[in-house]
């Protein structure tokens, strides 16, 4: 059986302290020289079990930049300009040619994602064997990792879609196949859920510390409210709409809050850590994040996503036949965080949620708080279903500008294609999922 470069790991992992250091490359992270296993394996103290808990909340961002930049391209709502011409050859299927399951592109996602829920499978396991944590110490540490487990998992299936993903990978030799789609949801949501009891078990506070990104849901009680955010997008993916007013009132949903509170990836410039991977210079030309004409273009006036997120460039940019004249001024600075869910995401799962239920005028309230902080008037266009939809699809695709959101909700609504999206270059296609990795390949 191929793997997925787990097994290789188990030795070099665990200088886990040093996780920051990780790139989005898996190769770079092993180190043979490293300790390994053994000591987490019986008796892990406190320290060991933090450390992990570090390495774990760094190794969420490794391969972010290159997940939304990938999925973005491919949604057509953003074009990557640098050196590498594969982002706007492959990604665009230049002259009819096919995603490489053998990539950078493809390979940092995922194995930065499964590097994560091996580290979370270290962590459970040194749980297992250690008499130095309470049991509601314990469950909170759990609650921790089977909350990030369900989040890279997510990443992986938004990426492989209908190829499917593994869930089964504790025992690096004997990983369980591929399921499908719909398997790898329902496991994801189960996952969330028994995260959520353990949390629910684990007392007032964490015996760890999380960085700052996670101010306002660093206690077992606040983390549950961001785990219950992530089941609520779960929700809507799988199409339970019953089950997602449930999800936000547990979450920190607050129509009438502030947008933009939501847990962070955190960044800094201190030895070993990693810096926003999607910051680009202002006016850089070697290496930029394009914002595709039709954002531009289709945007109503007076959207200040269009002030908040992007910015003209004094000169247009232009590379293999592609052309923009914005760029991303999504991030200020290299240490600017990134979000991993926010209360605009949950304004707007409400509002498809509703209009799926049939709910047309709570859905439209809901869109109403999302234009109205976009600096937009009142919905005034038809109260039907199909109608709402465009508008709702509209609302998230510049609310959640180059965020990875992109191609995953256009795919499923049917959108994700040729008909739906502009094609720049003739010969070019609209691909719907990427490939299993080679490695992976029997």
């Amino acid at each position: 059986m191929k793997n997925i470069n787990i097994k290789s790991i188990t030795s070099g992992l665990m200088a886990i302290s040093m996780l920051f250091l990780f790139s989005c490359e898996f190769e770079d992270q092993i180190d043979p020289n490293n300790p390994n296993l053994q000591q987490y394996n019986q008796d892990a103290t406190v320290n060991e079990l933090n450390n992990i808990v570090v390495g774990m909340e760094s190794g969420m961002r490794n391969g972010l930049p290159l997940y939304v930049t990938s999925t973005g391209t491919i949604a057509r709502e953003l074009y990557l300009f640098n050196a590498d011409p594969r982002n706007t050859e492959d990604l665009l299927g230049k002259n009819g040619g096919q995603l490489d399951n053998n990539v950078f592109y493809l390979n940092g996602p995922y194995n930065g994602s499964y590097t994560n829920v091996k580290n979370a499978n270290i962590l459970l396991n040194a749980l297992d064997n250690t008499e130095f944590v309470s049991d509601q110490e314990k469950a909170g540490y759990r609650g921790f990792a089977n909350t990030v487990i369900a989040l890279q998992e997510l990443r992986v299936l938004n990426m492989l879609d209908e190829n499917g993903i593994r869930i089964d990978v504790a025992d690096p030799d004997n990983l369980g196949p591929f399921v499908t789609k719909d398997a790898a949801l329902a496991h994801i949501a189960d996952l969330l859920n028994t995260a959520n009891t353990q949390l629910g078990n684990a007392g007032a506070s964490f015996p760890f510390d999380l960085s700052s990104g996670f101010n306002g849901f660093n206690t077992p009680a606040t983390f549950a409210q961001f785990n219950r955010a992530l089941a609520a997008r779960v929700a809507i993916y799988r199409e339970e709409w019953g089950s997602v007013a449930g999800l936000l009132a547990d979450s920190f949903f607050d129509p009438n809050g502030d947008l933009t509170i939501g847990p962070k990836h955190s960044f800094s410039t201190a030895s070993g850590d990693q810096l926003n991977g999607l910051f680009k210079i202002p006016g850089n030309n070697g290496d930029m994040i394009v914002v595709h004409d039709r954002f531009i273009d289709n945007a109503e006036e007076s959207d200040l996503r269009i002030v908040r997120k992007m910015a003209v460039r004094e000169n247009a940019a232009s590379q293999d036949g592609l052309n923009g004249e914005y760029e991303t001024a999504l991030y200020p600075s290299p240490t600017s965080p990134i979000d991993i869910i926010r209360n605009e995401e949950l304004v707007l799962i409400s509002a498809e949620a509703k209009l799926r239920s049939g709910d047309i005028p709570g859905a439209i309230a809901d869109l109403d708080i999302i234009r109205d902080y976009a600096g937009l008037d009142p919905y005034t266009g038809a109260a039907t279903e199909a109608a709402v939809t465009d508008e709702l699809l509209t609302q998230r695709q510049y609310s959640l500008w180059c965020e990875g959101h992109a191609m995953v909700d256009l795919r499923r609504y049917g959108r994700l294609n040729a008909n739906n999206l502009p094609i720049d270059r003739s010969g070019d296609q609209v691909f719907t999922e990427f490939p299993v990795p080679l490695t992976e390949n029997d």
